[in-house]
């Protein structure tokens, strides 16, 4: 292929790169978000390759696009304002990760929108690939950790060792072992799933087998993360707990993960397929590519720049134009209804929740009975500063001396109903039946999605992004139920003040 056969897309494929450059500068904020992950997250390191691959992938194969020619789509104008509004939904609930895929969503959108649809569905997999950039998974941890902890204690009692279970929890007859964080095998998936659709994109042609290869990617690492673990536990086990209890856990870890995607890789090369000569992709059907004028490339740039730039802009004034005084006086009162609070603590266990705007903590005593209430009250909210967010956990899997042992939405039977969501911890002295659910827009409610929207909505109505995290929590021996019944009364009497409480802070200047 001559250089002469691509001369017709150098400027526009300038004019593109500007445009896709001056979008990253006016979402900045969305953009950096990612590359901060990148930087603090081992789990997606991998970020900083994701479009320098897309680039040369688009580079490599640039001969596909010789015998296209330039052709502005005004149609993926109306695409890009939607998905720029639907940035400003993500921005307004503060759902960082939509708002990074609306921005690496655009990038195909604003070329298809300068250059033309037939160039971006000729290079649709190094655009598609883009995508792995966003920091996405963490959702799936806790289930991931819980069929890691299963697949191993499965494995273990089919192995005739004995197990005692408890949430994440398990103990064998050498020692004790839990499931975390970076026990769950996410980083083992996210690596693995991005290799996988690399590895069947170079290496297959048919939509069948990359389809098939890629789902491999994504079954293989969960099941080999389950083996893995089971392999931990056996080490440590017959070792007397000498071995795969320090830093050895890890490498066994990664060993094992290198061992079993080299196996994938081999047996997806029997499947291989060669490639189709270049001289029949396009000559075919090929027309000889034709000009473009530049002034309605830079106009349908111009354009595009409109669609899908303006959001920053308006986010800003909505932010502005309604925002409530950061400052946060909420102090629980000494009484509630017939609760009256008691100077000593519950216990030494709190939420892994940060950067509120203010919070307050007492403990209330009626009957004999104790109950620990916990606001953590939010506004003005900004990354790291989130009410909901993967970061903010009521119950951390992580906390040192207190354990999770379970984790259930349900339905309390007061007036109104009342969901919660229920947490059992195991601690050093005594369990723990913990009780939190969200407010926000005067509403009280347990699902986090829900809750980001009627977050996004009350800002963009101007009510402003106040909520409140209330987390209840009382001790128990043995039986949660009567730790349940203790909360249950202690709602019934105390949710109206609370209420009333919330309401007041919302509308105080």
């Amino acid at each position: 292929m001559s250089r002469a056969s691509l001369q017709h897309w150098r400027i526009p494929a300038l004019i593109a790169g500007a445009l896709v450059i001056a979008i990253f500068a006016l979402y900045w904020q969305t953009g950096w978000s990612m590359v901060s992950i990148w930087l603090r997250s081992e789990t997606y390191t991998h970020g900083f390759l994701i479009f320098p691959i897309s680039a040369y992938m688009i580079w490599h194969n640039r001969a596909a696009a010789a015998d296209l020619s330039p052709a502005p789509n005004y149609w993926m104008l109306l695409a890009l304002a939607a998905l720029g509004f639907g940035w400003l939904l993500s921005d307004m609930a503060g759902v960082l990760v939509s708002a990074q895929y609306a921005l690496v969503a655009a990038i195909p959108l604003l070329v298809a929108a300068v250059l033309g649809p037939r160039l971006v569905r000729t290079f649709a997999f190094p655009f598609a690939f883009l995508l792995l950039a966003v920091p996405f998974g963490e959702i799936f941890i806790p289930a991931m950790i819980n069929f890691t902890a299963s697949f191993t204690v499965t494995a273990l009692q089919l192995t005739g060792i004995p197990v005692f279970r408890e949430g994440n929890f398990f103990s064998i007859p050498s020692g004790t072992w839990s499931v975390v964080e970076a026990c769950s095998g996410l980083r083992y998936l996210i690596a693995s799933f991005t290799l996988g659709c690399l590895y069947a994109y170079l290496t297959y042609h048919t939509t069948l087998k990359r389809l098939l290869f890629i789902l491999a990617s994504l079954i293989v690492p969960i099941i080999a993360n389950g083996l893995r673990a089971y392999m931990i536990v056996m080490i440590g086990h017959l070792s007397g707990m000498k071995y795969a209890v320090g830093v050895d856990h890890l490498i066994y870890g990664w060993l094992f993960f290198g061992i079993v995607m080299l196996l994938l890789f081999w047996i997806g090369s029997f499947w291989r397929e060669e490639s189709a000569q270049a001289t029949t992709s396009h000559a075919a059907s090929a027309q000889p590519a034709s000009p473009v004028a530049v002034s309605k490339l830079f106009s349908a740039a111009l354009m595009s720049l409109i669609a899908f730039g303006i959001w920053p802009s308006v986010s800003a004034y909505l932010d502005q134009a309604h925002r409530h005084p950061a400052s946060v006086a909420f102090v629980l009162p000494a009484s509630l209804a017939a609760w009256q609070a008691n100077a000593e603590p519950l216990s030494d266990w709190k939420p892994a929740l940060a950067n509120a705007a203010a919070q307050s903590v007492r403990t209330y005593q009626h009957d004999g009975k104790r109950v620990q209430v916990l606001v953590y009250y939010y506004r003005s909210q900004q990354p790291g500063k989130q009410m909901v967010s993967t970061q903010n956990l009521v119950v951390s899997e992580g906390t040192p001396s207190w354990h999770k042992l379970g984790e259930s939405t349900l339905q309390v039977p007061l007036t109104p109903p009342l969901g919660v969501i229920q947490s059992r911890l195991h601690g050093p002295q005594h369990h723990l039946l913990i009780w939190h659910w969200y407010w926000v827009g005067g509403e009280y409610l347990t699902n986090p999605y829900r809750a980001k929207w009627i977050q996004a909505r009350a800002k963009l109505s101007g009510h402003g992004d106040d909520g409140a995290i209330i987390v209840l929590a009382t001790p128990y021996a043995a039986n949660p139920r009567e730790a349940a019944e203790t909360l249950r009364t202690f709602a019934s009497d105390a949710v109206p003040a609370l209420t009333g409480l919330l309401q007041q802070t919302r509308g105080a200047p």
